[in-house]
């Protein structure tokens, strides 16, 4: 056999594992959402990858194995996410933009990988993905700690910490009711959740941002309610 052949070969092999590899985490995608973790199986999902059992076993050894390889990759996606979602923020951008733009990233993440929000919030998953999910949880903790400091930066530390841990609460409240719906409905509720983030935020933030023009209409109502 030519030396070019017997190299290419080893190539050949790895790229069909890799597909595979892939078929399967879709599959199992499929069925963590459908089921939840807890009640999904080896069998259900090489049925639902059109494979035998056999051959999800030369990959995975069992079910968790594939959800922490299946999570383990969500989670790398969704830190990429927020690394550009919670950029810095330019000061002439209106809040409403800020709160618009974030959410917008962070709920097209969970539309297209509904099974993330299944096994990260799901009851019994494997230990390995509480560890890598606790370890998202801070880091996301962190970029907001930052982000909210620049916009308040005479607020403590504390009360920092506070405010980054109640706007990550919020929207991930929202988020539930979201994935819940779809259409239209859906729709609203990202409206709804934008609206409550930005209705806790204005009064914290005030001026430091640029104002869009419902923002600045607001205020006005604001002032002329409080005017003796």
């Amino acid at each position: 056999m030519p030396e070019n052949e017997e190299k290419e070969q080893p190539r050949r092999r790895q790229a069909r594992g890799e597909r595979r590899i892939a078929q399967l985490l879709e599959a199992a995608a499929t069925v963590f959402t459908t089921t939840g973790y807890t009640a999904a199986s080896t069998n259900a999902i090489a049925r639902e990858a059109g494979v035998s059992p056999g051959t999800l076993y030369q990959f995975f050894p069992n079910k968790e194995a594939i959800a922490i390889e299946l999570g383990g990759r969500l989670v790398h996606e969704m830190q990429e996410t927020y690394g550009e979602a919670l950029a810095p923020v330019d000061p002439a951008t209106p809040l409403e933009e800020v709160v618009g733009a974030a959410v917008d990233r962070f709920i097209a993440f969970n539309c297209e990988h509904p099974v993330f929000f299944a096994l990260m919030h799901g009851p019994d998953i494997p230990g390995r993905m509480a560890e890598d999910h606790d370890a998202l949880h801070a880091g996301l903790i962190s970029r907001l700690e930052t982000l909210m400091t620049s916009l308040l930066p005479e607020a403590s530390p504390a009360d920092v910490t506070r405010t980054a841990h109640m706007v990550l609460g919020l929207y991930k409240a929202g988020l539930e009711l979201v994935l819940a719906h779809e259409g239209a409905e859906r729709e609203a509720y990202v409206r709804e959740v934008k609206n409550a983030l930005v209705r806790y935020l204005d009064p914290m933030v005030g001026d430091r941002l640029g104002r869009s023009a419902d923002a600045a209409t607001r205020q006005a109502g604001l002032s002329l309610r409080n005017t003796p």
